[in-house]
């Protein structure tokens, strides 16, 4: 299946681990640490309280709050995933907030990526054309909508894995182009 399919037939877990994840491989564009988001990560394992994800949420935004204050695309796509997380763990919102996050962090990593691309990513499996960092961000979020879908909770610990690998290329790409930037 390609990701919209994926998207449009997973769970409210799922949407929540995609969303989350996008959002955690972009999050140090924001200035977060690697633990920034751990703690809603948790929330989603097996015994996790939804009631407390509100809590939580607010927490890390206010911790984020006003960090890495940028007109720069790719940070203001990366707040706007931040923002617009849902304060529940369920309902269309929860779905909606995981279809934008999907696009956000393709476009994230189509900013990022120094190859020349296409305005608009397609999310139905093609790949041709696309930038290497945009085709690799493609494959991490079917890979975690694929993972949680089919383990549920126990897919947890690979989504994050997942996305710990992302959050480093972001880091490396981000690193690389400050240093090709200064003169």
């Amino acid at each position: 299946m390609n990701l919209v399919e994926l998207l449009a037939g997973a769970d409210e877990l799922t949407l929540a681990a995609s969303g989350l994840a996008c959002l955690d491989r972009c999050v140090s564009l924001l200035g977060g640490d690697d633990e920034v988001l751990r703690p809603l990560w948790g929330n989603l394992a097996p015994g996790g309280d939804p009631a407390a994800w509100p809590a939580l949420l607010q927490q890390i935004q206010s911790k984020l709050d006003g960090s890495a204050e940028s007109e720069d695309d790719a940070v203001l796509l990366t707040r706007a995933m931040l923002d617009g997380t849902p304060a529940e763990r369920t309902g269309q919102a929860l779905r909606d907030w995981a279809d934008t996050c999907s696009l956000a962090a393709l476009r994230v990593h189509l900013l990022l990526d120094p190859a020349t691309g296409p305005a608009e990513i397609p999310r139905d499996g093609h790949t041709e054309g696309l930038p290497p960092l945009v085709v690799a961000e493609l494959r991490r979020q079917v890979t975690v909508l694929e993972v949680v879908a089919g383990h549920g909770g126990a897919g947890l610990r690979r989504a994050v894995d997942v996305s710990t690998e992302g959050r480093r290329v972001v880091r490396a790409v981000v690193s690389r182009r400050g240093r090709v930037a200064v003169p």
